[in-house]
């Protein structure tokens, strides 16, 4: 009988799946732990959401119910179906990384939560029920810094000597054309240098990406401005140890795991002020946080860490260092493993109506 059940109701690789994957990993040898729905990267085979019900009806022997961890809207809805009209024995732990309030729906799904796991301090302050403060970790075993950093990006088989990207889903919220925009305006005076746009564009934001592709083609950067499909999580490492520079530009972000995980392979970011980009640049240590709004200046911070290689390796000393101290995927897990912990240790008589002290 599984005691903790991980919920997944994505079938897409976003970045909510891979911290929870990464997490799931780590807690593995340590509790029965099922994934339900979709397959998580390198983790055993999904149970259904039916079977997921079934082997929640009865609490295990050594525990009072099972826990559900869900990260999306569909998760905490299947969780409260379950357990509030099926009266099946578990409590639902809920994470949020939003820095803003939800709408109406998933604040109410938020609201019968036993138990939410903010991200960061400040997405504390949008939700109820805060049990813990847990910022995502990156795991080091997998993020690490190239041997060669030359001879890595040589390896991926693009063009050019070195490359920066962006990565993340092709949308105007991600500031994927403030990108662009900075591409074009950098790459015709650094001649080796290649940018990626890394990630998956819906249909929604179709049209958004053929401007984008359209705007590259005229000015006569598409060899050098290349747009990448979404990647598998076990490829990222490879991709993000060969970078130069991660340069993210959202315009709004919840945390932003892209830069930590780049901070891992000791490559420095260039970031606006989003999600929990300020923690990780470490006051401008490990990354620069500008004003992505101006894109010349965006462009001359770019071009300043490329050309200077001194500051750019004293940076990525400093950047693996931070993530392996301060953000590393053994205190994520921990942190949420308290959290589990705690909510066990209350009487089984426990309800949604009350809620953990945080």
């Amino acid at each position: 009988m599984p005691e903790l059940i991980v919920v997944n109701l994505s079938r897409s690789n976003t970045g909510v799946s891979a911290t929870a994957a990464q997490v799931a990993r780590h807690h593995l040898p340590h509790y029965d732990l099922e994934i339900a729905g979709f397959q998580l990267s390198d983790l055993p085979s999904p149970i259904s959401m039916a079977a997921a019900r079934r082997l929640s009806g009865r609490p295990p022997a050594h525990r009072p119910f099972v826990i559900w961890h869900a990260r999306r809207n569909r998760e905490m809805q299947a969780g409260i179906w379950a357990r509030d009209i099926l009266r099946l024995p578990i409590r639902l732990v809920f994470s949020s990384a939003a820095q803003r309030y939800h709408s109406h729906w998933p604040r109410w799904l938020i609201s019968r939560m036993d138990a939410v796991i903010a991200t960061t301090p400040k997405a504390a302050e949008f939700v109820p029920n805060v049990a813990g403060v847990v910022p995502h970790g990156v795991d080091e075993k997998a993020f690490f810094p190239a041997v060669d950093r030359a001879v890595a990006w040589k390896e991926l088989g693009y063009p050019g000597k070195l490359g920066v990207a962006t990565i993340g889903r092709v949308r105007p919220e991600k500031g994927t054309d403030r990108f662009v925009e900075a591409m074009i305006q950098l790459l015709p005076d650094l001649p080796d240098v290649t940018a990626l746009v890394i990630g998956r564009t819906t249909r929604k934001h179709h049209v958004f990406d053929l401007k984008l592709k359209d705007r590259v083609q005229r000015a006569g950067l598409i060899n050098r401005i290349l747009f990448v499909d979404e990647v598998e999580f076990s490829k990222m490492p490879k991709i993000l140890r060969a970078l130069t520079l991660v340069v993210q530009l959202p315009r709004y972000e919840g945390y932003g795991i892209v830069p930590l995980q780049g901070l891992a392979s000791g490559t420095p970011f260039v970031g606006s002020d989003a999600g929990n980009f300020m923690a990780f640049s470490n006051d401008g240590e490990t990354g620069r946080i500008i004003d992505s709004q101006n894109i010349t200046m965006t462009t001359q911070v770019i071009r300043r860490l490329i050309i200077d290689h001194e500051c750019h390796a004293d940076m990525a000393k400093k950047a693996v260092r931070l993530a392996r101290t301060r953000f590393g995927i053994e205190q994520e897990a921990s942190g949420i493993a308290t959290v589990y912990e705690k909510l066990w240790s209350l009487s089984p008589r426990f309800t949604n109506n009350e809620h953990l002290e945080s």
